[in-house]
């Protein structure tokens, strides 16, 4: 595939961008020694709950599935919060680790004179207070949210957000994303795909591989 050489790269944010599992040790806080557990669970229904709520066309923003996916991983463990604990740690999911590679690949693209975007189911209320502590709004040319159309992904009604943004054809944005679901909804999309797979997973049985595959972002900055 020949690509131009300016390029279009459309980046996901949570996992992606940001380790999301960096609020574990906030997680430490309320959870002693179970901190990791409560991550994992709180990331799962985080995700479930966008599928499970797209499906039922009931679609709420998502600080409020955040939210509602911290109250169940917390009641599963048998340690309900409360409203101010919930509080507190859904502000520290405002302050998520960058991956140690993040920061240079999108000044590396950016310098290079490429086109970058930020396209996450996040909306504004958790979205921009993130990238503004982690100083990557400079780098970026457009910062897309799902809310804008109330629609999670993997709908082509959120992809479709960044051909509103860019007028670049489908086939020449570079989407990348570490989560293997999201890489298939944007390859039936039209988009080229680079998947991130961080954690070594198997491809999803979707019939719509990535077109490239990775272990970081790093290997992004010879295209």
């Amino acid at each position: 595939m020949t690509m131009p050489a300016n390029k279009t790269f459309v980046f996901d944010v949570y996992g992606t961008l940001f380790d999301v599992h960096s609020i574990g040790t906030a997680c430490e806080t309320y959870f002693p020694g179970i901190g990791e557990s409560i991550s994992e669970t709180w990331r799962q229904k985080q995700i479930q709950y966008t599928f499970l709520r797209q499906a039922m066309g009931k679609y709420v923003p998502f600080s409020d599935v955040t939210r509602d996916a911290l109250r169940f991983a917390a009641e599963l463990h048998g340690r309900p919060l409360t409203l101010r604990e919930e509080d507190e740690l859904l502000k520290a999911y405002q302050s998520l680790s960058l991956f140690p590679e993040s920061l240079e690949v999108l000044s590396n693209l950016k310098e290079k004179g490429h086109s970058l975007i930020v396209f996450s189911n996040g909306d504004p209320v958790m979205l921009h207070p993130l990238l503004e502590q982690a100083q990557i709004t400079g780098y970026l040319d457009h910062i897309l949210s799902v809310d804008t159309v109330k629609q999670y992904k993997p709908t082509p009604a959120a992809y479709n957000l960044i051909l509103d943004a860019v007028e670049v054809p489908r086939s020449e944005i570079i989407f990348l994303s570490s989560n293997g679901w999201d890489i298939s909804g944007a390859k039936a999309f039209g988009f080229t795909t680079a998947w991130i797979n961080r954690s070594n997973q198997p491809v999803e049985g979707l019939h719509q591989p990535p077109h490239y595959e990775y272990s970081t972002l790093n290997p992004v900055t010879t295209w």
